[in-house]
């Protein structure tokens, strides 16, 4: 499962997980073309290129550095974010899906669920704006000076 889906997010046009872990990894000549990770996938171009990685290097090259990159059940992605959210290493975390073909979706019915239950992920808003939700105090309006509120009663008057 791990060496499929980053074969997937990576998209070079190499199915990493059919080859011997000891292999070389060989790009094809014609690098697929993404509209996802345009980045990611010419990073992991570039060091192929450059490094001529085995399929086992590469994998370990690109889970010690860079965006993490989780596989696995519900409970084990949930896992992973509680270790580094209690250990104090997190707070918060910014998601990458390998695609938007159900990824987004399985995410929020199966991770988000069990984050909840763990208490890590807010079950409901207490307020009715971001800056609500984030416990901020409202700014005074420079732009509504004593000038404006006038106006304003003298337009309801009318």
């Amino acid at each position: 499962m791990t060496l499929k889906g980053i074969s997937r997010f990576v998209n070079i046009g190499v199915d990493l997980w059919k080859l011997p872990l000891d292999e070389p990894v060989i790009l094809p000549a014609a690098i697929p073309i993404t509209n996802t990770h345009k980045s990611r996938q010419q990073l992991v171009v570039d060091l192929i290129h450059r490094e001529r990685p085995t399929v086992r290097q590469l994998l370990r090259k690109m889970v010690a550095g860079g965006h993490r990159i989780l596989f696995g059940s519900p409970q084990d992605i949930a896992d992973d974010f509680e270790h580094w959210f209690r250990s104090g290493a997190a707070d918060g975390f910014n998601i990458m899906f390998p695609d938007l073909h159900g990824s987004v979706d399985r995410f929020v019915e199966q991770v988000v669920p069990e984050l909840q239950r763990r208490g890590l992920f807010r079950t409901a808003y207490e307020g009715c704006t971001l800056r609500e939700n984030l416990g901020l105090e409202r700014p005074n309006n420079h732009f509504a000076g004593e000038f404006h509120r006038q106006d304003i009663g003298n337009l309801s008057d009318s």
